[in-house]
This record gives structure tokens, sequence and C-alpha cells, in this order.
């Protein structure tokens, strides 16, 4: 009976070593299955174009709402003026930061592509979302509307309220932004074949600066006098075009539409000085980017339609463009703008 007092510590050792390989095993299992365990969290930045507009603002909602539900963590970060150099700086130190899905609205394409390239280099999914940079190495891109959806309802809109004959301006924003561009395009397509007695008299850009909005179209109603209708082409022209006309005292004789968001045009579509805004909802447009973020790093397969949440029920893919659409855009008017609370 001398052995009990050596096999006792022996055992306690081979129990305690078999316990410590299960936790071992445990650990090894939960970070293969959440990318690193409860220590790793994915990480999802969203640089829009603009930070502190309502547009942005309203995204950054929605994204912050699809992180909760998605155990995400998710970065906002853009500049604070629509400028190409300033959003660049923006997105290296994200790089740096070592993010694991960088989505970027970017002002320019172009110039914001080889730092999605250098993005991509270093191990980070890269996706676009409201803007695409169509030649760069994004991987996905979150599409609001299509051009043709988002320039035929500007078009009609605009011109069953002020005549199909009616003369009209453009008052963009960035002269390098792709969707606003590719909207415009169609704008000029879609009123040539169904509108072919308007005419657009002029394009102007505004940068995301809706005083200089109210200015440009104030000189284009001086300058073509005209003039029967302007389209303000982003979220910071939109209710630009419409103070002009009230501030000229052009109500009802020049009428406005124009990517607004609804709060923001709420007052002009009350006094008429604006017809419609034409848009989506915002929010969902954030809470899809998240979710197809996180779609991206998990390597899951999208399918042709896709339950996103309660409201997005069936979000279009498209393979050949690597593109999420969330839907058909809304002509949102006086009628239905406090349906909105952004």
């Amino acid at each position: 009976m001398r052995w009990k007092p050596v096999a006792r510590p022996i055992l306690v050792f081979v129990v305690m070593a078999a316990l410590a390989l299960v936790g071992c095993s445990k650990k090894e299992e939960g970070g293969s299955a959440a990318g690193g365990g409860e220590s790793k969290t994915v990480k999802v930045a969203f640089v829009p174009k603009l930070q502190g507009v309502p547009y942005f603002e309203a995204m950054n909602t929605g994204g912050q709402k699809a992180a909760q539900d998605l155990g995400l963590e998710w970065i906002y970060k853009g500049p604070t003026t629509a400028d190409p150099g300033a959003q660049t700086e923006i997105v290296k130190s994200l790089i740096q930061q070592k993010v694991d899905v960088l989505v970027v609205a970017p002002n320019d394409p172009d110039s914001m592509a080889p730092i999605l390239a250098d993005a991509k280099s270093k191990g980070i999914r890269v996706m676009t979302s409201d803007t695409d940079a169509p030649s760069s190495v994004r991987e996905l891109f979150v599409n609001q509307a299509t051009a043709d959806g988002i320039g035929q309802g500007l078009t009609d809109a605009l011109l069953e309220k002020a005549g199909a004959d009616a003369p009209y301006a453009i008052v963009s924003c960035g002269q390098t932004a792709a969707n606003l561009n590719s909207w415009i395009a169609v704008q000029k397509s879609y009123t040539a074949s169904k509108y072919p007695k308007a005419k657009i008299v002029d394009i102007v850009y505004a940068g995301e600066d809706e005083a200089k909005a109210v200015a440009m179209a104030k000189d284009l109603m001086n300058a073509h006098p005209e003039i029967r209708g302007l389209v303000g082409e982003c979220t910071s022209s939109a209710p630009g075009v419409a103070k002009a006309v009230k501030e000229a005292g052009k109500i009802g004789k020049v009428f406005t539409v124009g990517l607004g968001t609804p709060q923001a045009m709420k007052p002009y579509l009350d006094d008429g000085s604006s017809s419609a805004a034409i848009l989506w909802d915002v929010e969902q447009l954030g809470y899809l980017t998240a979710w197809s973020a996180k779609q991206l790093f998990d390597n899951q397969q999208l399918q042709a339609k896709n339950q996103v949440n309660d409201k997005l029920t069936a979000v279009e893919y498209f393979p050949d463009k690597k593109m999420v659409l969330l839907g058909p855009p809304l002509r949102i008017t006086k009628d239905i703008v406090n349906q909105f609370n952004y």
C-alpha cells in the first residue's frame, strides 16, 4: 500500500495535463471559427466622401446598427472637405491600422485606385460603396440604385413639373465623382430621347458646398433667364438649388428636383421650391455596406438574391459587375417626406 502516496500526484498531473490539452484545443477551435477567438473582432472601416453631412451620417447610422447586429467593429472616418487628397490620407492611415475591410466612397476614383491596390497587397479586403472605383482592385461595390433609375427619375420628376420642353441646368458636386457623372450621362441621353424639346443648357460643379450651390444656381438663372428647371445632383446641391429659387422669388417659375436627404429637403418640398427628392433609404445603404463587408471577409458566396435584414429581403447580386444593389430609387415628395427621420 505504499504506492498510493506516489500515485496520487501522478494522477493529478495526468488529469491536469489532459484538461490543459482540451483547453488548448477549444481555444484553437474558437480561433479558427471566429478568425482569432474573442480577441478577433472584424474591423470594417468606411471612408465617406465627406463627413458631417446628413447623407453620410445616415449611412453611418445604418452601418453602426449592422455592426451591433453582426458583431463587427465599425470605423467611420472621412474628410471634412470633399478633397481627394484629404480622403487619401485618411485611407492611408486606416491601412496602417490594419483594418480587416476597407470601404471607400471615393471623391476621385482614379487617384484612389493605387491606394486601394496598396491596401489589398497588405491583405486588407477592399470595397466601394455609394460611389464606385470601377477600374480599381475593389472586390465588391455596394450600389444604391442604377444610374438609369436615378437619371431617369430626376429627369421625369423635373420635366413633369417644369414642362416637357423646359430648358434646365444641373448643379453637380464633385467634378470627378463617378456616380454623379454616370447619372448626368443618363439625364443627357434620356432627355434627348424622351423629352426632345427640352434642353440641358449648362452643368456646373459646386463641390459638396451648399452655399456655393446656392450662388451658382442664382448665377445660372441670371445667365439663362429662359431656365425653367434646376437639378441638384447631390445632397448639398439639392437644397442649394431650391434655396436659390426661393430667395430669387421664382417659386412656380423655376422648378427644382435633386438628390436630397428627406429632412434637409422638407422645408423646400413644403413651400414648393422643390418638387421632389430622388433618393433611397440611406440608413439601409449603410446597413447593407457593413453586411456586405462581413460577407466579403468571411468569404461567403453571395446569392442572386440575398436576405440581409427585415427590410432588405431580396438584395440582388451581380457577379459580372461584383456589385450588390440596394434597389430602385424613391421619389420623395412633401406627402411622404415625414416617413424619414434623417
